[in-house]
């Protein structure tokens, strides 16, 4: 369901630390006495383009100190170091695979430390590359559609919400096309797309929290993929595209099952294909 005004203002001052939310009612000169909770209750008439000013310079601070580390140009280059992307280990079995591969099928010390070797190290440092990859592209994408103009970001994850669009909160997620889509498909119907996404989402990490997908799709070959996620000025020109046009309204709802049950969300998409 869209959120209303005063339910929007509440989840963008909840998604600001203690000392930040401290700051801010200094500088609208509000009561700083009391929890979090009851600077949020005094602030939540404040204007919102002071809280969205404020919100965008602290996020602004994020980035730059994840850029003391790494400039966002030297971690473009090492990320177009990763030649090979494939898992190795079903992401979340880690465990099971060495139990039922390793513990449980060698009998023999030396062929236990063979297999470790020859296979399991393979396996693991796919995987590991594999989850760099996917965090660190991730990472750059999340801040470029953080920094829009007409986006505010969350200072921390609260309740599902990373972004604010058009007064409605959303979850970020960057993923694939998946394999039982075509192309085709997902331009002619992306809303089906959507349902899919929620439908087949893994049970540990349900939600039915409005989401924003950035869908990514290689024309010549859906398995590489991965190599548009860190195309990234192609990529960066599509999202500031579909944010100067976009809007949100009750036409972005969808209705899709979970385990039994029904629920209803806001969802945006945006399919990145070249």
């Amino acid at each position: 369901m869209l959120v209303s005004k005063k339910e929007l203002t509440n989840l963008k001052l909840g998604s600001i630390k203690s000392n930040d939310l401290r700051e801010l009612a200094a500088i609208l000169d509000v009561d700083l006495r009391g929890k979090s909770s009851d600077l949020i209750k005094k602030l939540i008439d404040a204007p919102q383009d002071k809280i969205d000013e404020f919100i965008k310079g602290k996020y602004e601070e994020l980035i730059r100190e994840r850029q003391k580390l790494i400039s966002d140009n030297d971690l473009r280059q090492e990320l177009s170091k990763v030649k090979d992307f494939r898992w190795g280990v079903v992401q979340g079995q880690l465990d099971s695979k060495i139990q039922s591969e390793y513990v449980r099928h060698f009998v023999r010390y030396e062929d236990l430390l063979n297999g470790v070797r020859t296979r399991l190290h393979d396996d693991i440092t796919h995987y590991v590359i594999a989850t760099w990859y996917n965090h660190w592209t991730t990472v750059l994408i999340e801040d470029h559609i953080s920094k829009h103009p007409k986006v505010i970001p969350t200072l921390k994850n609260k309740l599902g919400v990373d972004i604010f669009f058009d007064y409605q909160p959303f979850d970020l997620k960057t993923t694939y096309l998946p394999k039982s889509f075509t192309l085709e498909q997902a331009l002619k119907s992306p809303k089906d797309l959507i349902i899919w996404l929620y439908e087949n989402q893994g049970a540990q990490r349900f939600g039915a929290d409005n989401r924003f997908f950035v869908v990514l799709a290689s024309k010549s070959n859906l398995d590489e993929s991965w190599k548009l996620k860190r195309d990234f000025d192609f990529v960066f020109n599509e999202i500031d595209k579909f944010f100067e046009s976009a809007s949100v309204s009750k036409e972005d709802e969808v209705v899709f099952g979970f385990d039994q049950k029904t629920y209803t969300t806001i969802s945006k998409i945006l399919i990145i294909a070249k």
